[in-house]
């Protein structure tokens, strides 16, 4: 038996080695007879870029007329992605100072000037954070051999950001012209000439929007049973329904949700959950209420190389709803200036601005906003949004005196508070915590300072919830049960104290 076994194993053995040599002759043999092709041993290791991942800026082909032979849909195609993979690459390798993958994108000559300017940054410690956010080419020539291609590349939209001793020293947004000449190489267009023709900078003034014609009376709204999950496999639209007559018949007249940006697809938006999001919005409009969006919920990168693909993003949800009935505004991030110390004030900040900037390019009827987490952060980049919206946890005696202090401040935009509230929680984590009573006063009080002042406001929030993500709130236990209870209805849906102060009537 033992003998048999050993044979037995032997002869696995030498069955697997004869496979994994008759493999690995295979592989060796089909290389050779590729390369004997006359194809370049660089095409089998060329990686592209998967754009939709990294860098996917806005581009519209212009038709002013191709002197040359006819272009067909694939050949176009094949020369965009390269030509946008050759403008990642060079915008990857002014960040970092490295010449990786350039050759593979730019002809001998042309990543001549490339690599000079990476040797002169290095030598003056100088980085440069870029990328493009739209191009307009236009093909001039297409050569009968198909192997040169002369294009136009107009106002292209450039975004620099300039580092010296890793310490910011500017930023700059500009249009451009471009002439460009690529050539086939390997079955790969590369870049042979990028000309920059022309510059200007790049215009951020907007236009104000209309104003918003009532006062905001409103809440925070998420589904009890899916916080923070409210377009996920649960979705259910009927619940929101019942939810938004609730709101409605308590004298409110605005709700304010949150799209996540990683559950929403990202630069891919989901179609699944836009259908989600306009069965809100209709729901919304049939109980007369007002909806603020707010966008790139649990998004905190905020790099330039990323930009392209949170302008996707915004593109298709503004683009989709800015129509709709029932949309108030556009709420750009919430909290934003809680990122400021991990991610960087100027970077935060900057991209703030130019996600303002596309959202008013496509829509020109609403609002737009940010909402600051408190009221000292609320006069950033004021004079790019058409309403200041900020929130207010702390001292409930202090509000009033900070508010007209801020209406000193900003005096020609509409102040709205965007959230605030106070929980009923008192437990095993806070002994000494809150209770219903002290819920329904401080509402009361402060329904009280905004009929006074007319303040538009935004509670948070109707619900009391069973379960926070760590996310939200962090992992402390007296944190998280805290911010379970701060709603108007408890866990069993029954309306508490507080309730009666959801509005002023």
């Amino acid at each position: 038996m033992v003998n048999t076994n050993k044979i037995i194993f032997k002869s696995i053995l030498l069955l697997a080695y004869l496979i994994i040599t008759a493999v690995l002759l295979f592989l060796i043999s089909s290389l050779y007879g590729y390369f004997n092709t006359g194809a370049d041993r660089s095409k089998i290791l060329h990686t592209k870029i998967k754009k939709i991942d990294q860098y996917l800026p806005k581009v519209t082909w212009l038709e002013d007329g191709n002197l040359g032979r006819e272009m067909n849909a694939q050949t176009l195609s094949e020369i965009e992605s390269n030509y946008l993979d050759a403008w990642h690459i060079k915008n990857i390798a002014f960040s970092t100072n490295s010449k990786i993958g350039v050759d593979a994108y730019y002809t001998e000559s042309a990543r001549k000037n490339i690599f000079n300017i990476i040797q002169a940054n290095k030598k003056e410690k100088i980085t440069i954070e870029r990328t493009t956010l739209s191009h307009s080419p236009d093909i001039f020539l297409f050569s009968e051999d198909g192997q040169l291609v002369v294009l136009e590349d107009k106002n292209v939209v450039e975004y620099k950001r300039v580092f010296k001793d890793n310490k910011f020293i500017l930023e700059i947004t500009e249009i451009a012209n471009y002439k460009v000449i690529l050539l086939l190489e390997d079955g790969f267009w590369r870049i042979r000439h990028l000309v920059k023709e022309s510059v200007s900078e790049f215009d951020k003034k907007t236009n104000a929007s209309p104003p918003i014609s009532k006062t905001i009376k409103g809440i925070n709204y998420y589904p009890q049973a899916t916080p923070w999950n409210m377009f996920g496999s649960d979705f259910d639209i009927n619940i929101i329904r019942k939810d938004f007559n609730l709101i409605k018949t308590a004298n409110l007249n605005t709700i304010r949700i949150f799209v996540p940006y990683k559950n929403f697809g990202e630069a891919k938006v989901s179609e699944s959950k836009l259908n989600k999001l306009r069965k809100v919005l209709d729901a919304a409009e049939k109980n007369d209420l007002k909806v603020i969006i707010t966008l790139f919920d649990f998004y905190g990168n905020y790099e330039v190389l990323d930009w392209t693909l949170n302008h996707r993003h915004a593109e298709v949800i503004v683009t989709a709803f800015k129509n709709h009935n029932a949309l108030l505004a556009w709420d750009v991030k919430n909290e934003p200036n809680l990122d400021f110390d991990s991610r960087g004030r100027q970077n935060v900040i900057s991209w703030l601005e130019q996600i303002i900037l596309l959202i008013k390019s496509i829509d020109k009827k609403h609002a737009v906003t940010i909402g600051w987490s408190n009221i000292s952060s609320a006069s950033i980049l004021k004079d790019k949004v058409d309403l200041v919206s900020f929130h207010y946890y702390e001292d409930k005696d202090a509000f009033e005196e900070r508010y007209t202090d801020l209406k000193e401040i900003i005096k020609d935009k509409p102040l709205v508070l965007g959230e605030f509230g106070t929980t009923s929680y008192r437990g095993f984590w806070k002994p000494f915590g809150s209770s219903e009573e002290k819920q329904a006063r401080y509402y009361k009080e402060m329904q009280a300072v905004f009929a006074k002042n007319k303040i538009p406001f935004i509670s948070w929030t109707l619900y009391d919830f069973n379960k926070i993500p760590k996310e939200v709130v962090g992992e402390l236990p007296w944190r998280r049960n805290a911010q379970e209870h701060y709603g108007f209805i408890n866990k069993n849906g029954e309306k508490k104290k507080s309730f009666k102060y959801i509005s002023n009537y």
